[in-house]
């Protein structure tokens, strides 16, 4: 269905309520979507919103369950180490201190929020919303952790996780006999409850319930035409957290041309006003979209640069001392014949922060020129990098255990090498390159047909 059809295409006689993709900014007519049904964008195919049967209950439930897990994970040993009778473990938490003590606190940091922090922010925050609205109570703040929900679960990777304490488990079993903790397992349930509690969790359910009316955006009549095919060009803003569709001020509403021009939209004024359900700020296009996206972009080239050519990891032992890259981590691996691991983590840590780069380096030079080049194959692009770009942990967490375990003084000693905090570093810069980038630039630069 092209733009104008769209935008012109004639519903009942009756007032129809309206949503706008959040995008490519198109504005269509609600439907309503059956239990477990899923509702896209007819133009870029994205995702608007899913239903799920008995969604708070069910969510709620996998939350609470998280929680538990959460304590049990950071509670007791990952994994440990047997070496002549002596067995050395470590948790979570012990692997962030020792690389502190290291002095490598801005991989300590990171390891700490992303495993630890954001994880326990997602579970409890579920909790918080959902437990007061099944006693039949209003949750406090319910704006505000919302939000800080939505942030946790971008940045919580415990899926990420497993898959380096697998791959810490190969290179430890050549150290030493491996002994698997508690903790092992839990983390492993605690990515599933995570992961099903998020899949579970209905947004539209959620604030209906709180608001007591159904989840609807401004009303056109069903018998006219909308007056332009974007929600911006009608002076209208979808809320990128709740989704809600909000009238602007007239005077912040700029004519659609304006957004055709992503040098114009860099100028933009940066909120115009906050959505009235989540308290987000809203903004017709993100401020200083491309600005900030090339910033964050060509600091992760730099760093990209030295995270593949200094030492990831120093190893010392009674038969001296050696030096791994990231690269050299990988042949290790092949030649150890655990060949599936050595192709994971070539493609997690060297070929996905690359494409990355190159893609997300693609996007931002096509809005720059105004290209109007396949707008939904960018689109599918935009969304494959959002998807990928936390698996680049993966090295940085097979690091932090094996930092954490193999410290055994004059027999062998694994310390985190500078590449590691260089390579954590392009990992949160692309993330947040592709963070800044705005996927409604795709689109502006379309004309209606």
């Amino acid at each position: 269905m092209s733009d104008t059809a769209a935008a012109t295409y004639l519903g009942h006689a009756a007032r129809v309520r309206v949503i706008a993709c959040h995008e490519c900014d198109l504005l269509q007519r609600e439907s309503d979507v059956p239990a477990e049904g899923v509702l896209r964008c007819c133009r870029c195919r994205a995702t608007l919103y899913r239903r799920h049967a008995d969604s708070l209950d069910r969510t709620l439930a996998y939350a609470l369950a998280a929680c538990v897990l959460w304590v049990v994970s950071n509670a007791f040993p990952i994994v440990g180490l047997s070496v002549n009778g002596d067995l050395v473990e470590t948790t979570m938490f012990g692997a962030v201190r020792v690389l502190y003590r290291d002095g490598m606190w801005p991989l300590s940091a990171l390891i700490f929020i992303t495993t630890m922090l954001m994880p326990a922010c997602q579970a409890v925050g579920l909790v918080w919303l959902l437990l007061p609205l099944r006693l039949g109570r209003t949750p406090f703040r319910a704006d505000a952790v919302f939000r800080a929900l939505r942030i946790a679960q971008e940045w919580g990777m415990t899926e990420v996780l497993i898959l380096g304490l697998l791959v810490a488990l190969v290179k430890l079993a050549h150290i030493a006999a491996v002994v698997t903790g508690p903790a092992l397992w839990s983390f492993g349930a605690l990515m599933l409850t995570l992961a099903a509690a998020a899949s579970a969790f209905d947004t539209r359910d959620m604030w209906a319930r709180l608001q007591g009316v159904p989840d609807a955006g401004p009303a056109f009549d069903g018998d006219t035409p909308f007056p332009a095919a974007t929600a911006a060009a009608c002076g209208l803003c979808v809320c990128h957290d709740c989704g809600l569709l909000t009238r602007v001020a007239p005077a912040q509403a700029h004519a659609e041309s304006d957004y055709a021009n992503p040098h114009a939209a860099m100028h933009l004024p940066p909120h115009p006003t906050h959505c009235p359900r989540c308290g987000a700020h809203l903004h017709l296009r993100k401020p200083d979209s491309l600005a900030r996206t090339w910033a964050y972009l060509i600091a992760a080239v730099i760093l990209y640069i030295p995270a593949n050519l200094l030492p990831v990891m120093d190893t010392s032992s009674l038969f001296g001392a050696q030096k791994d890259t990231i690269m050299s981590g990988v042949v290790y691996l092949w030649t150890s014949g655990s060949w599936p691991l050595a192709v994971l983590v070539f493609i997690a840590s060297i070929a996905v922060p690359m494409l990355k780069i190159l893609a997300i380096g693609f996007l931002a030079t096509s809005a720059n020129l105004r290209s109007n080049w396949q707008p939904d194959q960018r689109a599918r692009i935009y969304r494959i990098v959002e998807l990928v770009g936390r698996w680049s942990m993966l090295d940085i967490y097979v690091i932090a255990v094996l930092t954490a375990l193999v410290q055994f003084n004059a027999l062998a000693t694994v310390r985190a090498g500078p590449a590691s905090i260089a390579f954590g570093a392009v990992v949160v810069l692309t993330m947040f390159a592709a963070l800044s980038f705005d996927p409604r630039l795709t689109w502006d630069a379309r004309k209606t047909e």
